[in-house]
Order: C-alpha cells, then sequence, then structure tokens
C-alpha cells in the first residue's frame, strides 16, 4: 500500500482488465480497439465462456501482450475484477488499470491513453454513454448516436426504454495502494481516498444492444446466474424476467430506432449525433 507515496509517473504503462463470458462477437474488436489507443497489455478472465470468446483470446495472444486466465467459479464480478487488478500489477506493474467490460470502448477526448494519463492519481470515474442501435446500419460498429442527456425518473419503469436511462461512470484505478472494485466497476475503495476524481478526458461508448442474437444470448446466462443468487442491476433483472415470458423479442425491437424516433429524440437533446467511436473503429481496420 505505501508503494502509492513513492510513486512517480514518466512514461504511463497502461494495462486493461476485463471479465469475460461468451463475448465472441465483441471481444476480438476490443482488445484490438484498445491496443491501438495505448494500452500495453490485458489481463482478462474468462468465466465458463462456451462459444468462440477463448479460441479468440488463444489467437489474438499470439500477437498482442494477453494474460489470460480461467475462472469456473459462480459469477461474482467484485471479487473477481479486484482479483484481476491485483494480477495485473503483479504481472505488469502498470501505472493505471483499466477496469473494462467487454461492450466498452474508452475514447481519450486528445490523441491516446497515454497522453491523457501521464499523471499521478488513486481512482478515475470516467463518464459513459449508452450508444443506440438503429435502422439503417449492417452493424453496431456503425452506429452514429449515443445518448448525450440521459432520462432520470423511472416513474414507469416496466415501460421504459432502459437503453435512454441513466448508467453509471466506471473507473481507472492506480494500483499502487488499490484495495478493491466495488460490484459494477462503478467505483473502487484506495489508499488515497481524497485524490479521488471525476476524470473527462476520457469518454466511454457502451455498446449493450448489438443484435438479438447477442442480446438473447447474454440475458438468457444472465438469468441462470440471477437464479444462483448473483447480483445485477435492475435492468437485468427486468430483461430477465421478460425472457422467461418469452417476451424478449419485443423488448429488443424497442430498443431499436427508426428514423422517425431518433429525429424525436435529437430534438429534445436526449441523444446526439457522434461518429467518433465508428470512425476509430474505419481507422483501426475494424470496420470496412
Amino acid at each position: 500500500m505505501i508503494d502509492y507515496f513513492f510513486h512517480k509517473v514518466t512514461k504511463p504503462k497502461i494495462t486493461m482488465v476485463i471479465l469475460v463470458k461468451n463475448e465472441e462477437d465483441i471481444i476480438e474488436q476490443n482488445i484490438r480497439f484498445h491496443s491501438k489507443l495505448g494500452v500495453d497489455n490485458f489481463v482478462i478472465m474468462d468465466n465458463n465462456s462456451d462459444d468462440n470468446t477463448r479460441d479468440i483470446l488463444n489467437k489474438l495472444s499470439k500477437e498482442i501482450e494477453i494474460t489470460i486466465i480461467d475462472e469456473k467459479g459462480p459469477y461474482a464480478q467484485s471479487k473477481f475484477m479486484t482479483r484481476l487488478n491485483k494480477i495485473a500489477k503483479k504481472k505488469y506493474n502498470p501505472d493505471w488499470i483499466i477496469n473494462n467490460d467487454a461492450d466498452e470502448f474508452w475514447i481519450p477526448k486528445n490523441g491516446n491513453l497515454k497522453d491523457v494519463l501521464n499523471f499521478k492519481g488513486s481512482v478515475l470515474q470516467v463518464p459513459r454513454s449508452n450508444m443506440i442501435l438503429h435502422e439503417g446500419i449492417n452493424s453496431w460498429m456503425e452506429s452514429e448516436y449515443r445518448v448525450a442527456n440521459q432520462i432520470l425518473s423511472r416513474e414507469d419503469y416496466e415501460n421504459i426504454n432502459i437503453v435512454l436511462g441513466k448508467i453509471g461512470r466506471k473507473v481507472i484505478i492506480n494500483p499502487r495502494g488499490y484495495i478493491k472494485t466495488n460490484s459494477g466497476n462503478h467505483s473502487a475503495e484506495h489508499i488515497a481516498f481524497w485524490k479521488k476524481q471525476e476524470f473527462r478526458n476520457i469518454h466511454i461508448y457502451h455498446y449493450p444492444i448489438r443484435s438479438y442474437e447477442q442480446f438473447e444470448k447474454t440475458i438468457k446466462n444472465r438469468t441462470k446466474l440471477l437464479k444462483m443468487g448473483a447480483k445485477m442491476g435492475v435492468h437485468y433483472k427486468k430483461w430477465a424476467k421478460l425472457y422467461e415470458e418469452g417476451k424478449l423479442k419485443e423488448e429488443f425491437e424497442k430498443m431499436v430506432f427508426d428514423n422517425e424516433k431518433l429525429k424525436c429524440l435529437q430534438d429534445i437533446n436526449i441523444i446526439k449525433k457522434d461518429t467518433t467511436p465508428k470512425e476509430l473503429f474505419k481507422k483501426f481496420g475494424l470496420l470496412t
């Protein structure tokens, strides 16, 4: 713990940790994307994937520095992420560790991640926006709209479109003095608690809805985990309920926006056009 007080940053080293399960449709894009933006290495925990996720990780580890950990135990996000951070510190001794999910893309406002993280801190709380899946695109990477002003009121929770609702910040941590990451990667405990700060030089673009196949597979797995006692956000509980009632496809269709809805939401400043991630996907050869 005391090593925090002797820590100096010259050229920042960055590690990204990710907990994955059945992320074959997005994990390669995520790793390649952040590698291009300045992440030096990755520590990835695979929690019982039964699709091609593990094969993709094995392939990528031949060209990108990745430490892969197999975890067969029941889902426990806070516990697993805390373990990942401590392994990352021991293995790579980075200045910063980004606590990521497979569907999140961390984009600096200027330059790359090394440019904006060239300082000493403890816990950085980074804002996050949902990206919108809309008509007229062939891939989630082509999305050009994000939720700019999240809907805070949930008076009619059963019928609200959760994609437009409030989502929490995520964290980057200095592993020196780090104690633990809390559930959802929304906060972390650190010995230098007075140094925690909101950090707006990075914005997280979140792609929770990418296709119906991905959505159904995710909710099917989350339903199993909830029955096993896992703790999750209220949106997953709602979607699990709809899945068991056979209404998940209807819910998915509500989250794919047509041009009329896009215009309406733009007019009232709920969403805004933002092509930043799409342009980077093209630049990095991930979207042709």
